[in-house]
């Protein structure tokens, strides 16, 4: 049997978007973390390659370079060859005869540095979560404006481009177009898509607010060169059920609750917390003690109370195979410990575990060979499937909505058979309960522009 033979068939949303890059040279590619991006990407390549386009960039989260670009390619266009460029490996990588060259986002930085020959071997570009890009001040944005002119097709994906604002939409855009459609400045964007509310004495304390029509007028404008599939619009995916399951303190671990949210309250009306990141710093504290431990200065960590923890574990031995996601070190190491104690088979995957090492996991956990997979939404988040699970469980609240919105599609994606649950853990009365509603109402406005740009 030849290799093509033995390549699964196209979703009907994949054909669409091949077909309409076959159209476009300059695509946004906003649908659903699931919808099978990195294959249409690839399929579309593939064809031009053969009708003599030149080679392909991949820029993409680092985690993603191996598990997702290059075992797509080995998997669905197996007669292109790729090259993975690490920090520890760039120049040698490029320096190998490939059709595809993967690298990470930071790459762009030495990029920019090669001079116009390196570029002649490239037609195409692909920005895999070009949300990393939304802030076109970046070291690495600035980098990308340098070299994209060389590149005559330019592609972004992104499952969430505008978690926050429609501002984060403003330099994905300008990637791929140049400014032809959202203008060339992004302070005109903002001024023209969002309204300055005054957050402080100087006269550049300003919070800006997304105007009520602006993901309708963005949506207008990006109507041609967009392509969005939501989720359960291309693919025959089981329904997934989101709840909250409530987790009451003790009333030790309450009391300390309590003290520090006091503290925190004094911090504010006092003038204390006057900047976003002490806010942010603020609201760490609390999530952390309401988790089960607070940090000090060292970055030590004092444990308060494991129970909820037990509950965890719990809801995790409901289930065959689920995915427990985590974002402190205290919880990743009290749920080793009440997973091992409870016999369940486990595998982490978070900044300590090294990229050869997530690949055998994912690779193990998706043979069924752990009950549980530990995952931190950094490290996890985007772009690995993981479809043998069939429960997500939050431990605790994330405040970073990408991250949320992207790891909640780990098992919920396409290629996953039976229903799933997406099981958020929430200590009633605290400061998690307005972060879940934040999470919900970004959601919200999120999908808002993102259900305008499919109907264009």
């Amino acid at each position: 049997m030849s290799l093509i033979a033995q390549v699964p068939p196209l979703f009907v949303n994949q054909r669409a978007s091949i077909e309409f890059e076959e159209k476009h040279e300059r695509v946004c590619d906003f649908s659903d973390p699931g919808t099978g991006k990195t294959r249409s990407r690839l399929e579309a390549y593939a064809k031009r390659r053969a009708k003599g386009a030149k080679r392909l960039l991949v820029v993409s989260p680092k985690s993603l370079l191996h598990s997702a670009w290059a075992a797509d390619c080995r998997r669905y266009t197996p007669w292109l060859t790729t090259s993975c460029a690490y920090a520890d490996n760039r120049e040698k990588a490029f320096a190998k005869r490939a059709d595809i060259y993967i690298t990470n986002h930071d790459a762009t930085k030495w990029l920019s540095r090669q001079p116009p020959s390196f570029f002649e071997q490239f037609t195409d570009l692909v920005i895999d979560e070009s949300g990393a890009f939304k802030h076109h001040t970046s070291g690495r944005s600035k980098a990308l404006a340098k070299i994209k002119k060389y590149f005559a097709r330019r592609v972004v994906q992104n499952g969430t481009p505008n978690p926050n604002t429609v501002c984060d939409v403003w330099n994905q855009v300008n990637i791929v177009d140049d400014g032809s459609r959202l203008g060339k400045s992004f302070y005109a964007f903002r001024s023209a898509m969002c309204k300055p509310e005054q957050v402080g004495p100087a006269a550049n304390h300003l919070k800006w607010h997304d105007r009520d029509d602006a993901e309708e007028i963005v949506a207008e404008l990006l109507g041609d060169i967009t392509i969005r599939v939501a989720l359960r619009d291309c693919t025959d995916i089981p329904e997934n059920h989101k709840f909250v399951v409530p987790f009451e303190m003790k009333a030790a671990h309450h009391r300390k609750y309590l003290e520090m949210e006091q503290l925190a309250v004094t911090q504010v009306k006092s003038g204390a917390v006057i900047s976003a990141i002490n806010a942010a710093a603020v609201v760490t504290k609390l999530l952390q003690i309401a988790s089960g431990a607070v940090y000090d200065s060292d970055k030590n960590y004092h444990l308060v109370d494991t129970a909820r923890y037990e509950l965890v574990a719990e809801l995790a031995e409901e289930r065959k195979h689920v995915v427990v996601f985590f974002n402190w070190r205290h919880q990743r190491d009290f749920l080793v410990k009440e997973l091992a104690k409870r016999n369940l088979t486990f595998a982490l995957i978070d900044g300590s575990v090294s990229r050869r090492k997530r690949l055998e996991v994912v690779d193990a956990y998706q043979a069924g060979m752990y009950r549980v997979l530990l995952a931190h939404p950094q490290s996890a988040a985007h772009g690995l499937t993981l479809t043998k699970g069939t429960r997500t469980i939050w431990a605790s609240p994330t405040y970073n909505l990408e991250h949320w919105l992207q790891a909640n599609h780990r098992i919920d994606r396409a290629g996953q058979t039976e229903k799933t649950e997406t099981v958020n853990v929430l200590a009633e009365g605290t400061i998690e309960e307005h972060v879940y509603s934040v999470l919900n109402k970004k959601g919200a406005r999120l999908h808002k522009m993102l259900d305008y740009l499919k109907d264009k």
